[in-house]
């Protein structure tokens, strides 16, 4: 893998709920915007915010799964500032809320690692 797609990923991996922007991505590893999502889509098959975006919806599945944490706090936690938006995205990938994920308790592997 690219070693500027790893510093990313290691970067993401460290601080995912910063509030990082596509712009702060470049400036880690010198790279321009258009240069830096083509090498991250070649390696990953995303662009570096949708890994971002998938990264943190991960996180806050776990969280839910393994805190009494309320939603808008997992929402917070998991770099959201828009509690609907987080529940929107959240439901867009895992096709249920927030709350009915939990309640669930351990989902299937199938609904977990969707990757559309």
């Amino acid at each position: 893998m690219d070693r500027r797609v790893s510093r990313i990923i290691e970067v993401i991996n460290q601080g995912f709920a910063d509030k990082f922007s596509e712009e702060m991505m470049c400036k880690c590893v010198n790279l321009s915007a258009a240069r830096l999502r083509q090498l991250f889509r070649k390696e990953t098959g995303l662009s570096p915010l949708q890994y971002l975006k998938r990264h943190r919806m991960k996180k806050a599945a776990k969280l839910l799964l393994t805190s009494f944490l309320s939603i808008k706090e997992v929402a917070f936690r998991s770099g959201s500032s828009d509690v609907s938006h987080f529940v929107r995205d959240f439901k867009k990938r895992y096709g249920m809320t927030p709350s009915r994920f939990r309640s669930l308790g351990e989902p299937s592997p199938k609904g977990f690692f969707r990757t559309e």
